[in-house]
């Protein structure tokens, strides 16, 4: 790579002895920071698109493809310290990485779309990025593995995208398809890790073979702890591709993350999730898709709500609406009874109260929902015990105590992939 070069989008000059000191720089500075701020949403962390050094020498004179959507933004200050404040000044990393010179030559999307703003489920087109003039390949809908004459022309593909931590959140069954398909064409794979906001637990039902869709393609819980870097490396390492083939597999790891570590995503990683609020509750309001109940599309608090005309026990009321990535929710424009979540504290576990308690005063029936041929959410949950434990009138202990031993099983085959504490 040039020694000096222009990204004049941003206004910035850099240089590779420059960004060799700037990381220099920002782990001295992590060190010397307190404990206090260490709990701060948002500090301190160094994203792995933004470890620069450690990925741009690898994608000089080749031509890349970039698997990312609106989640991938980094600083456009790479050496000023990581702060909510800091990612309101940001840059695509597909921007970034044209600026500086670096040849990408195909963009591929997941579910939602290249910008994020499709709804959950709906078909996403290829097309052509109109700032860019770059082809996209959409990864979602009938082509949700990038076939051999879509990826023959690259080199190299970087992926960077902000997953959420959820089994059934779609990201990671695009990340096993571009393993595979990379692994079968003879591609590397860069993944640039980012902070998982639900990795400080594990906690659900471990998915069983039969139950296995795009919605779960891997034997683990529904909350599993890990970020998408050391994910990545457990679907590789595991044997989960086709054949138990490998992929040519990288990780940029974060700078500074712990399991433990509190991060407030600069942008929204779906539209139905708007803040981290949602996101804290998204492994448990979820399940709510598999029922005749509303998980809070078509309000402004998604996922942090549930109701449904046929819950009339309860107080709470709201009237779902036709809204950008919710243009038809379950129940559009009729009130609905249920409970807010939005004050309910931090959680570190699934909570399995609010969907016992939906179940147990539902008016009208069935309260499970068909996703064509079978239970939407036997699909969600990775297995039908859990419902047939709700029907059977079983408490949350109760159920949880069931998910102990595949649990351990689990906890035991993620430790060998786990990158940070």
């Amino acid at each position: 790579m040039k020694n000096f070069v222009k990204y004049t989008s941003i206004g910035l000059f850099l240089s590779i002895p420059f960004f060799t000191i700037a990381q220099t720089n920002y782990e001295a500075k992590v060190e010397n920071q307190s404990a206090t701020q260490s709990s701060t949403l948002g500090l301190e962390i160094g994203l792995g698109a933004e470890n620069i050094m450690q990925y741009l020498p690898q994608l000089e004179d080749k031509k890349v493809g970039i698997v990312t959507n609106q989640t991938g933004i980094i600083r456009k200050n790479l050496n000023q310290i990581p702060s909510d404040n800091a990612y309101k000044n940001t840059v695509h990393i597909v921007d970034f990485l044209i600026g500086i010179g670096i040849n990408v030559v195909k963009l591929y999307s997941p579910e939602h779309g290249f910008r994020g703003d499709a709804d959950a489920g709906a078909k996403i087109k290829s097309g052509i990025d109109t700032k860019t003039n770059l082809p996209i390949i959409s990864l979602y809908g009938d082509n949700k593995k990038p076939k051999a004459n879509q990826i023959t022309d690259v080199d190299v593909l970087v992926f960077d995208m902000q997953d959420v931590g959820a089994r059934f959140y779609t990201y990671i069954s695009t990340l096993h398809y571009v393993l595979e398909a990379a692994a079968e064409n003879g591609k590397k794979v860069i993944v640039l890790d980012r902070p998982n906001p639900n990795g400080h637990y594990v906690d659900g039902p471990v998915m069983k073979n039969e139950y296995k869709s795009f919605v779960g393609m891997h034997n683990v819980p529904i909350v599993y702890g890990m970020t998408i870097g050391e994910y990545a490396q457990m679907i590789n390492g595991e044997g989960w591709l086709a054949n138990g083939i490998k992929a040519d597999l990288e990780i940029i790891p974060l700078i500074n993350y712990t399991h433990q570590s509190k991060y407030n995503l600069p942008v929204k990683p779906s539209p139905n999730l708007p803040n981290a609020h949602a996101i804290n509750l998204y492994p448990s309001t979820c399940l709510f898709e598999g029922t005749n109940v509303n998980e809070g599309r078509g309000t402004d608090i998604q996922f942090q709500v549930y109701g449904s005309p046929f819950l009339k026990n309860m107080p709470y009321q709201y009237t779902p609406t036709s809204k950008p990535g919710a243009t038809s929710p379950k129940f559009k424009d009729e009130v609905c009874y249920g409970e807010d979540l939005s004050d309910v504290p931090y959680q570190s576990s699934i909570n399995l109260k609010w969907l016992i308690n939906a179940y147990k005063n539902n008016t009208k029936q069935p309260f499970w929902t068909m996703n064509g041929k079978k239970l939407w959410i036997d699909q969600l949950s990775g297995t039908d015990e859990l419902r047939k434990q709700i029907e059977a009138g079983l408490s949350e202990e109760e159920i949880k105590a069931t998910w102990q031993k595949d649990l351990e099983a689990f906890m035991k085959i993620r430790a060998k992939y786990l990158i940070y504490n």
